[in-house]
């Protein structure tokens, strides 16, 4: 079993940082992504807050459900908010925050970050989705513009979280500034191996799986049209669902799961597969990992990062089948000890150093990228945030 992370702040205890006040007082983060949406945005800051409540960081949300709002064209489970300047300062203001993290380029979003230039308060942004990708496969939009404007939310700020070190140089080649590493954890209680069914859903095996929004960015038909052994089975929900349900009756569609019902499914799988081309991380491959499952992908931001190195625990490839097929042979013990070297704790605590960093208290040190976990044992190991 891997050794679990020594939990020191700039070589202090986290009590005695705490008692030293060198973590903010009060955290406000906005984001435009939150429930009832289920998506990598809303559990990395749930599972971050988390974390920093057992730390002592006092966090307040400001979210969609202060507000009232209109579904986002095109995709209706994604809420706008409706809120002007007066209402969202109001709900900044009544917490009275040392420091405010920007999570989404969203209305919610743009209006923080319009008040924290305003009153001069330091902030930090994360970059989480593609926008201009996003925003260029459902309307006529030139992505050039997009980055455009990504360019001016996010170098407003005194720092942009990323999740990867690929995703980190895509985003320094397109003028972004700043960039600071903040990896993602994984729940190895929740998500754990199981002993496999002889048929799991009625399924022959080998089960080729994967799990996330049934949406366009997802690249689904690129798994999908694949002609492969065994059962496909797509585990979600989204605005795609019922197209790609006709489209694919052979394919079996489960609907959302969460819970032990998500990790159960999770852990059924011969191989999880992983079609997108657009994310910016991927945490449902942490958590197949984590189930024992190996991982078949493109060779792209996310899976590069994750499984990238990592030949005995899946298989990058520019042709998926071919990826898929080779996933089968990959250790699914070796999954799992990669997936462990992944924490929660250790990310939280990317994510504070950053925040005191760009608020000027703090000096960088030296980053890390893989093994978050394993890397916070002393000064050598410490994480630089900007990168």
């Amino acid at each position: 079993m891997l050794q679990r992370p020594t939990h020191t702040y700039q070589g202090q205890s986290w009590a005695n940082a705490t008692a030293a006040g060198l973590l903010p007082e009060r955290l406000v983060i906005v984001t435009d992504a939150w429930h009832p949406q289920v998506n990598g945005v809303v559990r990395s800051i749930e599972n971050t807050n988390r974390e920093l409540a057992k730390i002592g960081v006092e966090v307040s949300m400001v979210t969609p459900e202060r507000f009232s709002s209109i579904p986002c064209p095109t995709y209706p489970e994604i809420r706008l908010s409706i809120a002007g300047y007066r209402r969202v300062a109001a709900e900044i203001e009544k917490s009275n925050p040392s420091y405010v993290h920007i999570a989404t380029e969203g209305p919610l979003g743009l209006t923080a970050r319009r008040w924290c230039l305003r009153n001069g308060m330091p902030f930090t942004t994360s970059y989480h989705t593609r926008f201009p990708e996003y925003v260029a496969a459902r309307l006529p939009v030139p992505k050039s513009w997009l980055y455009a404007f990504v360019r001016w939310f996010h170098n407003g700020g005194s720092g942009c979280m990323v999740a990867t070190q690929s995703l980190a140089n895509e985003l320094r080649n397109k003028g972004i500034r700043n960039l600071m590493s903040w990896s993602r954890g994984i729940d190895a209680e929740q998500f754990k191996p199981e002993p496999l069914e002889e048929k799991p859903f009625g399924l022959q095996r080998p089960i080729f799986m994967t799990i996330g929004r049934v949406a366009l960015e997802k690249n689904l038909p690129a798994f999908l049209d694949l002609d492969l052994p065994g059962s496909k089975v797509v585990v979600g929900d989204g605005p795609a669902r019922a197209e790609l349900e006709a489209r694919y009756p052979d394919v079996l569609f489960t609907g959302p799961k969460f819970g032990a019902e998500l990790a159960h499914a999770y852990a059924q799988a011969d191989v999880f597969v992983f079609p997108s081309l657009t994310d910016t991380f991927g945490n449902t491959i942490l958590e197949a990992l984590a189930s024992g499952v190996p991982v078949a992908a493109y060779p792209v931001t996310g899976p590069l990062d994750i499984v990238g190195p990592n030949a005995s625990v899946g298989v990058l490839d520019e042709d998926l089948r071919k990826a898929c097929l080779a996933a089968l042979s990959r250790s699914r013990e070796d999954a799992r000890e990669l997936a462990l070297t992944y924490s929660w704790e250790a990310a939280s605590l990317q994510f504070i150093t950053n925040i005191r960093v760009a608020n000027g208290r703090l000096k960088p040190v030296r980053a890390a990228w893989r093994n978050v976990r394993l890397k916070w044992k002393g000064p050598r190991g410490r994480l630089r945030p900007d990168l």
